[in-house]
């Protein structure tokens, strides 16, 4: 990935969007059976060391002067937090929303947030804060937790910035 100096300077010459996977959880793979979207408590959450990495991000990028403009999370509780801690607002945007358990949403969640992407003309850098299965299946790349992926909205390869959490 690209340093977070070299990746906010890429972010200047053109218009992208990032993709953020959320912060560290707690243990496990996927949610516990009966989660509801309704309750956090029912959900894999992050961890004190989740909710500290995300606010090492938000600091980070700001530090580095990227512009973070519009900020939108999945519904899950994990990506909604990270959003909160790391950039103090965020819109939940059900494209974002993982398809982990149910991959027949996948196509049409993948369009409409490449459809965002393609459509972004710049002034300043949108925040998706999604999960792994999201960002793999837009961009090809794997995400660890917290990793931020830039996405040009002119179609050109993705990037991963080294993590900056």
């Amino acid at each position: 990935g690209l340093a977070l100096p070299e990746a906010a300077r890429r972010l200047a010459r053109g218009p992208h969007v990032l993709l953020m996977r959320h912060a560290i959880t707690e243990p496990g793979v996927g949610d516990p059976p009966g989660y509801r979207l309704d309750d956090c408590a029912s959900q894999r959450n992050l961890s004190a060391e989740g909710r500290e990495q995300s606010r090492r991000i938000g600091a980070a990028l700001r530090a580095a002067g990227v512009p973070i403009g519009d900020v939108r999370a999945s519904a899950w509780c994990r990506c909604r937090d990270t959003a909160q801690l790391a950039f103090g607002r965020h819109d939940v945007w059900p494209a974002l929303n993982s398809f982990f358990d149910d991959r027949t949403t996948e196509p049409a969640r993948t369009a409409e947030l490449r459809a965002f992407v393609a459509a972004h003309r710049g002034g300043s850098v949108p925040m998706m804060v999604t999960h792994q299965v999201n960002i793999s299946a837009a961009t090809g790349l794997y995400t660890g937790f917290g990793q931020v992926v830039a996405v040009p909205a002119d179609g050109g390869p993705a990037f991963a910035l080294v993590p900056v959490g």
